[in-house]
């Protein structure tokens, strides 16, 4: 069995972290064969350090999948997200489609271009994993596929994880870190905001930005204009940031939407609390007040943090927390049969 994994994006993200994952849970398996597709780019770094055969293609277009179909020969097309599921649809001809939406996209929600165009996608496919009950009655038209969807909710491979972890040998001395896209869907404006409450707080804050994204230069403007240079660094991609994740005392995010971040699920792994907005995903992830917090305001937000970062005990606590009922939701072996009974289908 051959399995093409279909993405749009040429950075390394959530959604690629997920498919990574799944490459490597079937990696030993006898007659299955994966390999990942998408425009070349960023991503090509990430997958040479995991091992993962990559398939470029020059762009996402239904002439460019078709001629990567008629090389590769794959049986399953499993394509990642609403863009490419479409495009997927309308290549693949007999080839069995899945499609997996990794996010909550509120340009989705109504009747629109985008939730038009993914029926197309929708109808054809065989199945639907939504990566949480929000993405799935978020989607305007989501009654109609009801029999041929289920939720599957993001899961973090913790060996592997602590073994990336460990090739970073430096330390790292953040108080809070963001890990994720520079993007309108994280909401990197507000998270300038937010920081320059706690710097106000704790002038000798340190923060660290790990990511790029089209909001790049915008927050770059931000940094210089409310004066957070010795404050605020943004470091720009990391192929492995686990390691200033884990050094750091909280993690923030302050979201627009999200589905289940992997960057959430790692900082839950690795026991570093999450102050977050109250997004789809992050309300199943964080228990208010016991594994992180959820809040409103920037002020809230700010609050949170300065509260982890100052109080040695209660941050011991969350941390504990966070590390624990990660153990109780993060099951491996459960995520991977769901994949592999529709595999098989």
């Amino acid at each position: 069995m051959k399995i093409l994994h279909l993405l749009h994006s040429d950075r390394f993200s959530g959604a690629e972290n997920v498919v990574c994952q799944i490459v490597g849970m079937f990696k030993n398996e006898k007659n299955v064969e994966m390999v990942y597709c998408s425009r070349d780019g960023q991503i090509r770094e990430a997958l040479d350090e995991r091992g993962v055969t990559f398939v470029p293609i020059k762009k996402t277009s239904v002439s460019e999948v078709r001629r990567v179909i008629k090389e590769q020969k794959p049986d399953i097309i499993h394509a990642h997200d609403m863009r490419a599921s479409f495009i997927a649809a309308l290549a693949c001809g007999k080839i069995r489609l899945i499609s997996h939406i990794h996010n909550n996209a509120f340009d989705s929600r109504g009747v629109s271009a985008k939730s038009v165009a993914y029926l197309i996608a929708a109808m054809k496919a065989s199945h639907i994993f939504w990566v949480s009950q929000s993405a799935y009655d978020g989607y305007a038209f989501h009654k109609l596929f009801k029999k041929k969807s289920s939720v599957l909710r993001n899961i973090v491979d913790i060996d592997k994880l602590k073994d990336r972890m460990q090739t970073d040998t430096d330390s790292y001395d953040y108080d809070i870190v963001y890990v994720g896209r520079l993007s309108y869907e994280k909401n990197p404006e507000r998270l300038v905001d937010v920081l320059q409450k706690v710097a106000l707080a704790k002038p000798d804050v340190k923060a660290a930005i790990v990511g790029t994204g089209d909001l790049k230069e915008t927050v770059e403007r931000l940094v210089r204009e409310k004066g957070l240079e010795k404050n605020v660094y943004l470091l720009g991609f990391y192929s492995n940031p686990l390691k200033i994740m884990r050094d750091a005392k909280v993690m923030i995010m302050t979201s627009r939407w999200e589905g289940t971040p992997m960057c959430a699920l790692e900082s839950m792994a690795l026991g570093v609390p999450i102050v977050s907005t109250p997004t789809d995903g992050l309300r199943v992830l964080v228990k208010n007040g016991e594994t992180g917090y959820l809040c409103d305001t920037d002020d809230e937000l700010a609050e949170a943090c300065i509260s982890l970062i100052s109080d040695s005990q209660i941050r011991k606590k969350i941390s504990d927390n966070t590390a624990n009922y990660f153990s109780e939701i993060n099951d491996m072996g459960a995520y991977r049969n769901v994949l592999w009974d529709i595999y098989v289908k």
